[in-house]
């Protein structure tokens, strides 16, 4: 009777909290915190390698580290997040991103600087199905979709938001108040959420058992993966470190798969969720088009390095991307709403693609360039305005109502392992070209190529596996 009367007490509680825009923002702020500390890294790369005297591999996989364990994990909290509650979860994200930036501030190397970043990885991935969850929770409808577009301008919009703040902070004040920013925004979310219902599923005593041995297996899988790519170069590709790295994740991978596949129940990756066609959809391409994070740390580099620009220089670039991102993002909501979700969902690869190309165009003059790499961020920005929202939407859509946070986790975690491999990618694709002798101008155009790739690659998936009917329902 104790656990009815709790689900009852909910219920009630749920009932009567009206959505409010202090929830929308709590819940946005939190998304910003995590890109606060996730892009704006990426733009002040040069200025952090010098003041704490780590190599340009070592900040890579610091960089890419965030976004994997993010991935990693996000499933983990969002499954814990169904089971204990979500505003809760969402209340550790807030503060495991404080201690994280507090690591960061006070990193003198690369040991605690790499520490901080793997912190705030879990911080995301405490953060970003929590507040889905919430989402879906709170908020029915158009109100849903209007609560996710802003949800979207706190995740795509924060990125070109953070790469333009944060280059700004860090010529003018210096890297380390980008951190302390994020602080502050961590603290805010938190007093916004405040007094919000807490929310979870109606028995979690009926769950199956977390598979946390899957979990470690997956993750020995990804890092070993991870660090092949980042330091293979610095090791050697044929060097009995990096050969060993590769038998390893090789093997994990191996034993993930049969590991996996021989639980019914309780695995760490569901997939049943995937035999639902909008949700499958939603999430490969989501991985794919995120994989052009890439884009920003090679062209970022590119800029400082190649043409001399400063941080806030090169922020400047991106303004473009901002305003069109921020624009567009509600704009997908509106055609969602008319016309459902997969005209958008490939009008968003072409776009992003097309902006790309633009900034693969290293050998033009100065003056040239600038113009073409800002028409590219602007491109970029609506590329990913119109995909935003109607892939969401489809994925959380399509969860059964018992998994939305473990749904939300695995799209996310899609979000965050896209992430991590195209910037591990793209970066050390720029640098061994380097290496090898070819002009800075040649190794971020090739670089800069390998992310229109992954954006083809995302208009086809989305093209073969999300029905035309897909978000329709919505549209009433």
């Amino acid at each position: 009777m104790s656990n009815l009367n709790m689900l009852n007490t909910q219920n009630s509680a749920i009932e009567q909290f009206k959505s409010h825009n202090r929830l929308t923002f709590g819940i946005v702020l939190g998304v910003i915190t995590f890109w606060l500390f996730a892009q704006s890294i990426v733009n002040v790369g040069p200025a952090v390698q010098h003041s704490i005297g780590i190599t340009p591999a070592s900040f890579n996989l610091a960089v890419s580290l965030t976004a994997l364990f993010s991935g990693c994990f996000i499933v983990v909290a969002g499954g814990l997040a169904d089971r204990f509650g979500r505003v809760r979860f969402t209340y550790l994200g807030f503060i495991l991103s404080i201690i994280g930036c507090l690591c960061l501030i006070c990193a003198q190397g690369e040991v605690l600087f790499i520490t901080g970043r793997i912190i705030q990885g879990l911080s995301a991935a405490c953060i970003m199905p929590s507040t889905l969850a919430l989402v879906k929770t709170y908020y029915q409808g158009k109100d849903r979709q209007r609560a996710l577009s802003f949800w979207s301008i706190g995740s795509w919009g924060g990125s070109g938001t953070c790469v333009l703040a944060g280059g700004a902070i860090a010529t003018y004040l210096g890297w380390q108040w980008i951190f302390i920013i994020s602080i502050v925004c961590a603290l805010l979310g938190m007093l916004l959420l405040k007094g919000t219902p807490e929310t979870k599923i109606d028995d979690p005593s009926s769950l199956p058992k977390f598979d946390y041995v899957g979990l470690f297996v997956f993750v020995i899988t990804l890092v070993t993966l991870n660090l092949v790519i980042t330091k293979g170069s610095t090791f050697g590709w044929t060097s009995v470190t990096t050969l060993s790295l590769a038998m390893i994740c090789l093997v994990f991978l191996i034993l993930f798969f049969v590991i996996e596949n021989r639980k019914a129940n309780g695995a760490f990756i569901d997939f049943s969720l995937f035999k639902n066609v909008p949700y499958r959809g939603a999430t490969l391409s989501n991985f794919l088009l995120n994989s052009v994070a890439g884009t920003l740390i090679v062209a970022s580099t590119y800029t400082q390095q190649g043409r001399g620009f400063t941080s806030f220089e090169n922020g400047l670039l991106t303004i473009g991307y901002l305003v069109s991102v921020l624009c567009m993002i509600r704009v997908g909501e509106k055609i969602l709403q008319k016309v459902g979700a997969k005209k958008p969902m490939l009008l968003g690869p072409l776009i992003t693609g097309s902006g790309i190309a633009l900034m693969t165009l290293t050998l033009l003059p100065d003056m040239f360039y600038i113009i073409s790499v800002f028409a590219g961020y602007i491109l970029l920005g609506l590329g990913l305005g119109f995909y935003a929202t109607p892939s969401i939407d489809t994925a959380i859509a399509s969860a059964p109502e018992d998994k939305v946070g473990v749904a939300s986790g695995i799209y996310k975690m899609a979000s965050s392992l896209g992430g991590a491999f195209g910037v591990a990618i793209s970066a050390s694709t720029y640098a061994a070209i380097i290496a090898n002798g070819q002009s800075i101008a040649t190794a971020a155009a090739i670089g800069l190529w390998i992310n229109v790739g992954f954006c083809l690659l995302c208009f086809i998936s989305i093209l073969i596996l999300v029905p035309s009917s897909a978000g329709k329902h919505k549209s009433a």
